[in-house]
């Protein structure tokens, strides 16, 4: 089981980071690594972590930050964080796990340390989610949040993250319809400089993947979409 965990670790400092790396590693664990925070949230979006280890001290988008931005996105809002700071950093230590931060180690630690915090985090943590809230189920298509896998009668549909998020929000809400701008912005997110047909593109993209249930997304004409359950 513990050879299946992935976890992402989010340091800029590279002693450290390679240090936690090369722990994790050893333990069976799957390991994504990034020194920013943009890179970390990129990580999280592809990967699909089921923890992650966040330093507060980034450059570019800080820890606080990216620990906000998992906790307000319904994909990621259930992954576990450990916070990595330093001692005099407390008070930012507070502000995480106000936040929503499962835990936090302070430097400098030792490997053991921290590797007890993960195996505590994630035995707390398994048993705390409700599968049923992670998952989309409609007729053949099974969308499982957790495991970021789309599976089509049994079968694994292979979905780029942003065609993931497009097609979770959309099955997530049958029936209701979604403007392009709107599916744009839950896939992409704010701050993000988008062309509003570029949805076209990905839905095509969806659907051929989905072949032949493609037509359970359906085209709202000078709308958008919406997500057909009937």
């Amino acid at each position: 089981m513990m050879k299946a965990t992935k976890i992402v670790v989010i340091e800029d400092e590279k002693d450290i980071r390679d240090v936690i790396v090369y722990n994790l590693q050893r333990e069976g664990y799957t390991v994504f690594a990034a020194e920013t925070g943009e890179d970390g949230l990129q990580l999280i979006n592809d990967r699909g972590p089921d923890l992650i280890i966040l330093d507060i001290m980034l450059p570019g988008i800080d820890g606080l930050s990216v620990c906000q931005q998992v906790r307000t996105d319904s994909l990621t809002k259930a992954i576990p964080i450990i916070v990595v700071s330093a001692k005099e950093e407390e008070s930012d230590v507070i502000i995480g796990l106000g936040l929503g931060a499962d835990d936090y180690v302070t430097k400098p630690f030792s490997p053991r340390e921290l590797l007890a915090r993960v195996r505590t985090v994630l035995r707390r943590t398994g048993y705390r989610e409700r599968p049923e809230e992670n998952r989309v189920k409609i007729k053949d298509l099974l969308i499982d949040v957790v495991k970021h896998e789309v599976r089509l009668s049994g079968k694994i549909v292979p979905l780029t993250a942003t065609e993931f998020k497009i097609l979770y929000q959309l099955a997530s809400q049958p029936g209701r319809a979604f403007s392009r701008e709107q599916l744009l912005h839950r896939a992409l997110g704010e701050g993000v400089v988008r062309v509003t047909r570029n949805i076209d593109v990905h839905i095509r993209a969806l659907r051929k993947k989905l072949a032949p249930a493609d037509d359970m997304i359906d085209t709202i004409r000078g709308i958008g979409y919406r997500f057909v359950s009937e």
